[in-house]
This record gives structure tokens, sequence and C-alpha cells, in this order.
């Protein structure tokens, strides 16, 4: 029983991985609580399972993700960048707002009744496991898992486009500075984390129905996931999504009363220890991702913004700033 219940929570750990790494790299660069995001996961599973019954589930593993990432890019440029001058809470609020909008029209279309996904004729066999009997999909799954956190941590470390997603988390003012267009990469990343979010909800329908408010769950996880590992790190997304996954599969077994709060407890404790979470970094307000392209900003209103650069930026950023307000 509890190795099946192990193995069951290394699977939602895997899913949580794919979903929580969509969240943590849009408010690593974005500085957003995105609750669309758990909207764009439900719509990705609503999608694939319409695809899956006018093709095959191998065809809905690409284009529901590929349909996500395109709702991200526009979610971007005619949500976050018209609403990045906004008080945090009045994005979050938009976003919070957009996921009830997405429901209703999930339930427009596919209605109220819980569907499933068909588990793909591939997978759909059972593997020997210490003496049980699990379905090899499910093992599918901690692949996706695995894959998902493997490609982002080798994207983020060795490509060019990865190398300016961590520096304009870390310093977007400089990094915009040094000529890279940070329009384009917040478009990319926000595209990105939609399309994870798109991909978990393919590879959740087989084994979680779906239904117009299954977002609900997985979101608050995801959430949690991201606090625990730390805001804006892929690196302890990783980590706590397994911790969790684990956590709740063995709380299942000896802790079955109150097996659904420990994950809060958990999160509760690590904020008490470590208010940065278990890989994150305390940010001061040097580096806060506030407006994607200063540089323009300060071209186009010398006088007005000049002060305020050098007021609310270190001494090594305001001499730059104030020489491209020059220009």
């Amino acid at each position: 029983m509890l190795t099946i219940n192990l193995f069951n929570g290394l699977v939602y750990g895997a899913l949580l991985i794919v979903m929580s790494s969509g969240l943590a790299l849009i408010y690593g660069l974005r500085r957003v609580v995105n609750f669309a995001h758990g909207a764009l996961y439900m719509l990705g599973a609503y999608l694939g399972y319409s695809v899956a019954q006018h093709g095959n589930f191998w065809v809905a593993l690409l284009v529901a993700p590929a349909i996500m990432a395109v709702v991200g890019v526009l979610l971007d440029r005619y949500g976050f960048r018209l609403l990045q001058d906004r008080e945090p809470l009045n994005v979050m609020l938009v976003t919070f707002g957009l996921l009830l909008i997405l429901e209703d029209l999930v339930v427009l279309i596919w209605g109220k009744a819980n569907l499933s996904l068909f588990t793909p004729d591939l997978l759909n066999f059972s593997v020997n496991l210490l003496g049980n009997e699990v379905p090899a999909y499910r093992l599918g799954v901690i692949a996706v898992g695995a894959a998902v956190a493997l490609g982002l941590t080798l994207w983020l470390r060795f490509s060019r486009v990865g190398l300016f997603v961590r520096a304009a988390s870390t310093d977007p003012v400089t990094t915009s500075m040094q000529g890279v267009n940070t329009d384009a990469l917040s478009a990319a990343v926000v595209g990105l984390g939609s399309a994870l979010a798109g991909l978990a909800g393919v590879v959740a329908g087989p084994f979680l129905s779906l239904s117009p408010h299954m977002s609900s769950d997985v979101l608050i996880d995801s959430f949690v996931v991201v606090v625990i590992g730390g805001l804006g790190s892929l690196a302890g997304a990783f980590i706590a999504a397994l911790l969790l996954g684990m956590m709740q599969a063995v709380g299942a077994v000896y802790l079955p009363e109150v097996s659904v709060l420990l994950p809060f407890i958990f999160m509760i404790a690590i904020l008490v220890w470590k208010p940065s979470g278990l890989a994150g970094t305390v940010r001061t307000a040097d580096n806060q991702m506030l407006i994607p392209n200063y540089v323009a900003r300060v071209k186009m209103a010398d006088g007005a913004l000049r002060p305020v650069i050098e007021q609310s930026y270190p001494a090594s950023i305001a001499p730059a700033a104030s020489a491209l307000c020059k220009m």
C-alpha cells in the first residue's frame, strides 16, 4: 500500500513540476501572481480532449500546448504589458477574472459533465513495480516531468536566451541597457510558461478527470510549490513539487485526517524558517521587475523620469540611465 502511494505521489509530483515550472518562470521575470495559469491548465486539458477525439493523444500533446503558448503571448502583450505600471493587486485581480471567464467558456463549450482522456494505446498496459502492478502511463508522466525539469535547466544554463532570462530576472534595467529586447523576452517566457500549463493539462487528462473547476486543486498546490521552493526559483520548484507529492502520499497512509493540510503546514514552517524558500533569494527594491523596457522610457521622458531612476536604482545604474537620457 505504501509503495503504491509513494509511486502515485511521485506521479503527482512530476505533474506539479510541469505545472509549477511555468508559474515560476513567469513570476521570475514578470513578478506576476498569475491565477490564469490554472485556467490555461484546464483549457489545455479540454483542448487535448477534443483533439484526441478527432485525432490521437500524441497530436493533442503537441497541439494543446502550442495553442496555450499563443494564448500566453497574447496575455503578455495585451494583459501584463498594459498593466505593468499598475499595482500588483490589480494585475492579480485581472488574472483571477480571466480564470473565471475561461471556466465559464469551458462550461459553454464542453458542458459541466466530467470527461476523461483515453490512455494512449502505446502506454495502455501495466508494469510490475516491487511486486505491484502500476499503469505504464503513469511512468510516462514521471518521464515527462523529468524531461521538463532537465530541459528547462539546460536551456536556462547553457542557451543564449536562457542567459538573458536569468539576467532579466535579476536586473531587468541593466539587461535592457545591454540591448536585450525585454518585450520579446517577456512574451517568450510567458508563452513558454503557458505552454507548460497546457502540457500539464493534457498529461493529467488520462488519470485525472476533466471538469470546469479542475484548475483549483492543482493551481493551489502549484502556488504552494512555488512558495516553498522560492518565488521565481525553478530548482526550488522541482524539489518542492516532489516533496509535496510524497508528503501527500505518505500523509494519506499515516495521517489521512490531516493529509490535505500537510503541504500548507510545511509551507508555513518554511516561510518562518527561510522566508525566501528552499532555493529562493531575497530581492531588494534595486532589482524588482517593474516594467520590461526601461531604456525606451528614459529616452522618451528625460526630465520627468531621471530623478526617479536615480533614486530607485543603485549608483552603478543611475549614471548609465542619465547618460541615455541625453542621447
